[in-house]
């Protein structure tokens, strides 16, 4: 009998392990987490988590990976990995081998160079303890300081403003979510957070964050903010350590083929962790952080280690809530040369991104609630059939994206 082993409990670890039991496999399926919890959703972590509820959203109950015959290990991690003798060795000393492998070992938080360790001022958000500790002081007299305006960093700041909390948020670069939200979408959820309230500043350089007195601090050039907490957000890096120390290829994650399969015979990588060719794109390889993603990663995966052939061909895209907005994006805009922009009423609108050919390559879109839902997802499909769309029909709102999809 067979034993596939998939080292990560996350998203796409989990997904994977359900998605094989549904293709049919009857071999045995260990997953194995450092996580203490069962494998829970991280989405929430920087909205519902931090304002309605403190408990993490499960992934699936306990009771299902029993129903499943999922062998779950959480509290314990890998330690070395031997992929010639097709085993490894985990943290509380325990030897499996494996015939098949998973890596979805995910990413962690980047560090603010030179600060000291992550403690209990200082902290960054990729756990449910994480939230735990942020939602202690989202209250009325507290004041908390976000360094990086990316998602984590502004979904946080509107979550903790709208509890009553004073937030001061730096970025280093000129304006928030530099990397890949149009400046347009960007400029409009900046304004948005400073007519909130937030201390939102851009371009301010960070001499030192410590902690002294009870209290942490940001020193910059000329003044010193003192905070009840730090929350760093400055970006993830792939969790790679375990995959270089077995010799496997890494290029800004764990190196993957379009099936997913790494440079070694039948381990395959997914999620986080792994950067893959994207075939819509000219092959160009990337590493995508996103619910999605992980979540299709892991079914692609459990297919091609049962023996399939699936390749990688998913349009990337991402989503952020912030306050009553939502921003979606769907493909990716290196390359744009033209940017047109539909309005969709109340305020919501859409930027159409295309090459020089004419070709659409990404869409990103802004409203309340829903707003732009309907025609992100079309655009989507647009840029998955390559499609080459009249300008003018993009930006008029006489013209439904959805003739220019059947067209």
């Amino acid at each position: 009998m067979s034993h596939f082993v998939i080292v990560g409990a996350g998203e796409c670890g989990a997904r994977a392990a359900f998605a094989l039991r549904e293709k049919g496999f009857d071999g045995s399926i260990t997953l194995v987490g450092t996580e203490t919890l069962l494998p829970y959703e991280r989405p929430p972590l920087s909205k519902a988590s931090l304002s309605e509820t403190i408990e993490p959203k499960l992934i699936a109950a306990a009771e299902r990976y029993e129903a499943a015959n999922i062998r779950l290990l959480t509290g314990v991690s890998v330690e070395s990995l031997d992929p010639e003798a097709r085993n490894m060795v985990l943290s509380d000393g325990a030897v499996i081998s494996y015939d098949k492998l998973l890596l979805a070992t995910g990413a962690s938080a980047r560090e603010f160079p030179g600060a000291p360790a992550m403690s209990a001022r200082i902290r960054a958000l990729r756990a449910h303890q994480d939230a735990i500790a942020l939602r202690g002081v989202m209250q009325p007299g507290k004041h908390i300081a976000i360094i990086g305006g990316g998602f984590i960093g502004l979904e946080v700041a509107s979550t903790a403003i709208k509890l009553g909390a004073r937030v001061t948020l730096i970025e280093g670069l000129e304006r928030v979510l530099k990397r890949g939200v149009p400046e347009e979408i960007a400029h409009a959820l900046a304004e948005r957070h400073r007519g909130e309230g937030i201390d939102l500043r851009c371009g301010a350089a960070i001499e030192e964050i410590g902690e002294a007195q009870g209290h942490a601090f940001i020193r910059m050039a000329g003044e010193t903010l003192e905070a009840d907490m730090i929350l760093v957000g400055i970006g993830a890096r792939p969790n790679v350590e375990l995959a270089e120390k077995a010799g496997l290829a890494v290029d800004n994650g764990i190196a993957v083929d379009t099936h997913l399969q790494t440079s070694m015979p039948d381990i395959y990588a997914a999620g986080d962790c792994c950067s893959f060719p994207l075939e819509i794109y000219g092959g160009k390889r990337v590493r995508l952080e996103s619910w999605r993603n992980a979540q299709e990663q892991g079914t692609l995966a459990a297919a091609n280690m049962m023996g399939g052939s699936e390749t990688i061909s998913a349009v990337p895209w991402f989503w952020s809530d912030q306050y009553d907005l939502t921003l979606q994006i769907a493909g990716l805009s290196d390359g744009a040369v033209t940017h047109l922009r539909r309005d969709i009423g109340d305020g919501a609108f859409i930027l159409f991104h295309l090459d020089a050919g004419g070709r659409l390559l990404a869409a990103s879109g802004i409203g309340t609630g829903n707003a732009v839902a309907r025609d992100i997802r079309l655009a989507e499909m647009l840029i998955a059939a390559r499609a080459h769309p009249d300008p003018a029909a993009l930006t008029s709102t006489n013209v439904k994206l959805k003739s220019l999809l059947a067209a």
